[in-house]
């Protein structure tokens, strides 16, 4: 298994940030709060780049609504500049764990998504069922509040395993972390109920 060091120069450099802040936008342009963020980009990217250097930086707060996709789901994103730094994270350590996942896990990665494991499923299908001459069954499952379980330090312990470098594990443990605050309030809305 390779070992990947040196990789926090390489996210927080002012060219990967900008180029992160290029990947978030493509279909941010008329938000609002992106527009707030270009308005100051140059600013922004570089007092981001500051405290991520002087490890003064901390993930911002989570701002919770509610989507229909076809069903209720309770949405939580960060702050445009966290989202921004995700995207300069993503672009340098994604390449690392690739080549790790199933080749029929579609979501979430480039060149996937639904229309290609739809497709997939189509010839799992036909490849079962001998072209629809034999009968075959289908679980469509989904793991309620599947990020909100995800155990973080099992996770940390995945990604250190091909991770060494300090500062970037600093940073993946302050953003992992920094979701500690959606699911306790998440927790205490439950309590409520």
């Amino acid at each position: 298994m390779k070992i990947y060091k040196n990789l926090f120069t390489k996210i927080i450099s002012s060219e990967n940030l900008f180029s992160a802040w290029e990947a978030f936008k493509i279909d941010k342009r008329k938000k609002s709060d992106a527009l707030r963020f270009e308005w100051n980009l140059e600013e922004n990217i570089f007092q981001l780049q500051r405290e991520l250097k002087n490890k003064t930086y901390q993930h911002g707060p989570y701002t919770g609504f509610y989507i229909q996709d076809p069903k209720q789901r309770h949405i939580h994103k960060a702050v445009v500049r966290d989202r921004v730094l995700h995207h300069a994270i993503f672009s340098i350590i994604n390449p690392i764990f690739e080549s790790t996942f199933i080749s029929t896990s579609f979501s979430c990665r480039i060149g996937y998504g639904t229309h290609r494991g739809v497709e997939a499923l189509e010839r799992a299908v036909r490849k079962v069922s001998k072209n629809g001459a034999n009968p075959c069954f289908i679980l469509k499952c989904d793991i309620r509040k599947f990020f909100d379980s995800v155990d973080h330090v099992t996770l940390l312990s995945i990604i250190k395993k091909r991770i060494k470098d300090s500062d970037t594990i600093w940073l993946l443990e302050s953003i992992i972390e920094s979701y500690k605050s959606v699911t306790f309030a998440r927790e205490r809305e439950r309590e409520r109920e």
